[in-house]
């Protein structure tokens, strides 16, 4: 027998009481299917989960408890548990997806770092005859040509 669970939206939550199931419907323009499969996982510790696709661009999650009979409310917690947990796992995808190009030149640099030393071969071949950068404003430069070198303090006469 399935029914609407309370508080779900009508046509995408139905639960099923005699196989201890809920399905329901999520759309991957709102979730990403990274976001549903992240979900998922999270939740086959505690029960079945089966993912379907019946229509283009909406994916169907089906959760059925492990133990024969679940009651209403265990299924009601089991829906709204995995719900907040599929908006956690999309906001988690979409801040992946904003700092990728952050998060790869940081792995880039530590790899760089992390290879060593130039050896003198490497530094026999490079050439450093090339201007090493464009100074526009003049801020690369020495202390002693910012400031001028300073001239030794001349000894005081009748210092005792």
């Amino acid at each position: 027998m399935t029914t609407s669970i309370e508080g779900a939206p009508a046509g995408l939550v139905v639960a099923d009481e005699q196989a201890a199931a809920v399905h329901f419907l999520v759309d991957e323009e709102l979730y990403p299917l990274p976001a549903i499969y992240g979900a998922a996982y999270v939740f086959i510790d505690r029960c079945y989960v089966f993912l379907d696709r019946p229509e283009p661009a909406r994916v169907r999650v089906v959760l059925t408890a492990k133990t024969d009979a679940a009651a209403p409310e265990a299924l009601r917690a089991l829906i709204g548990e995995f719900a907040n947990e599929l908006l956690s796992c999309a906001f988690r995808h979409q801040i992946a997806q904003d700092n990728r190009v952050l998060v790869e030149t940081a792995t880039m640099q530590a790899l760089a770092g992390a290879m060593g030393q130039p050896s003198l071969d490497d530094l026999a071949k490079f050439d450093f005859s090339d201007q090493g950068f464009d100074d526009p404003l003049g801020i690369a430069m020495s202390w002693e040509e910012k400031h001028g070198r300073k001239s030794p303090k001349p000894e005081s006469e009748g210092a005792p």
